[in-house]
């Protein structure tokens, strides 16, 4: 029997969680959260450029989760409402509501999570008999079930580093861009996304979940920072960008062993292409994620998402939507508590192939 599933949030994330929904034969649409008003009505086939769907979109959260679906893809945004985003979703999992998210970092690895953070949420789980899984593709696979499927084909391992390489140019979230990233700002701001332990909070969890994947122990966990002025003024689909102004950062977050760095997380981000020249750029196309592990034999892959209009920022935020909602009749399955990327493999595509 298909797992009825509500989707919260019809955003970057949201819409192809929707439509993956919709496709997954395991799955059944029953219900779609928004916020925005000119939603609230609206069929939710509509929303996402699909056929109707016969479900209509609402901002009853109380009377949607009291339903009685099985499980909650949430999608809404928790870059600037992180405390909102938790609440949702413990509120989702004592109304009996299994739930996946892209949305809260704390939870990418339940067991480094801040004590009262995990014991709140193993609470709310124990209480609606619920599981939670936090997952999507970086932070998210490409930092675990991706290098850890990899080092299974080496004899040794020096170094696994996860790496994107992005223009958020294309990335539809003009405020984060400006005002979470930095882009435009003036360089003697520092972004919110890079201020000093901001990438440990985002990232030091699935270094910690692919050190305990590994089997190693980590002596600490560092961060390197790097930005760049735009050199002249540029403008794109997100508007202008001054020439002074934040164009490019790069940081790496890294996990110690030994006093060396051998799980490194590695951004390379620009508002154009042709900042920072000098630094990794995709082999083609405006972004790129992928796994380097040195050692023996030395593996590289690259993986570029692109939507039908060639678009690899909703490419990306395809695969990061599917790697959760996927996993839905997984988590259903799984004891109640607070599940990781060790827990829930990654999905085989059944009944996907048209």
């Amino acid at each position: 029997m298909a797992r009825r599933v509500v989707v919260w949030g019809t955003g970057n994330v949201g819409i192809p969680a929707l439509r993956t929904v919709v496709s997954n034969p395991e799955l059944e649409l029953a219900g779609v959260l928004v916020s925005n008003p000119a939603k609230v009505g609206r069929d939710a086939g509509e929303l996402v450029g699909l056929p109707p769907l016969g479900v209509v979109a609402t901002d009853d959260v109380d009377g949607t989760l009291a339903a009685g679906a099985d499980a909650l893809a949430y999608c809404a945004s928790g870059d600037f409402r992180p405390e909102a985003a938790l609440d949702d979703i413990e509120r989702a999992l004592r109304a009996g509501l299994d739930v996946v998210s892209t949305s809260v970092y704390p939870l990418y690895d339940p067991t480094s999570a801040p004590p009262a953070l995990r014991a709140r949420m193993s609470e709310a789980c124990r209480a609606g008999g619920t599981s939670c899984f936090v997952s999507g593709i970086d932070p998210g696979f490409i930092n675990d079930v991706i290098p850890l499927a990899l080092s299974g084909l080496c004899e040794e391992i020096h170094e696994v580093r996860a790496y994107e390489i992005f223009n958020y140019a294309y990335y539809d979230q003009p405020e984060a861009v400006r005002n979470l990233v930095g882009f435009g700002l003036p360089m003697d701001r520092m972004p919110p996304m890079i201020l000093p332990g901001v990438p440990t909070m985002v990232w030091g969890g699935v270094i910690r979940l692919l050190a305990r994947g590994l089997g190693v122990e980590l002596d600490d966990i560092e961060e390197q920072v790097e930005r760049r002025p735009l050199e002249q003024t540029v403008e794109n689909q997100l508007g202008v960008f001054e020439a002074g102004t934040q164009g490019a950062f790069r940081f790496e977050v890294r996990g110690l062993v030994g006093g060396t760095p051998k799980i490194v997380v590695d951004h390379t981000t620009r508002i154009d292409d042709g900042i920072a020249p000098d630094w990794p750029r995709p082999e083609s196309g405006s972004g790129a994620h992928g796994v380097r592990i040195t050692g023996r034999p030395n593996i590289h892959l690259a993986i570029e998402s692109e939507d039908d209009a060639g678009d690899r920022a909703a490419g990306g935020n395809t695969t990061a939507a599917a790697r959760v909602v996927n996993a839905i009749p997984f988590v259903c399955d799984a004891p109640p508590g607070l599940l990781d990327a060790l827990a829930v493999p990654l999905q085989t595509a059944r009944g996907l192939v048209r």
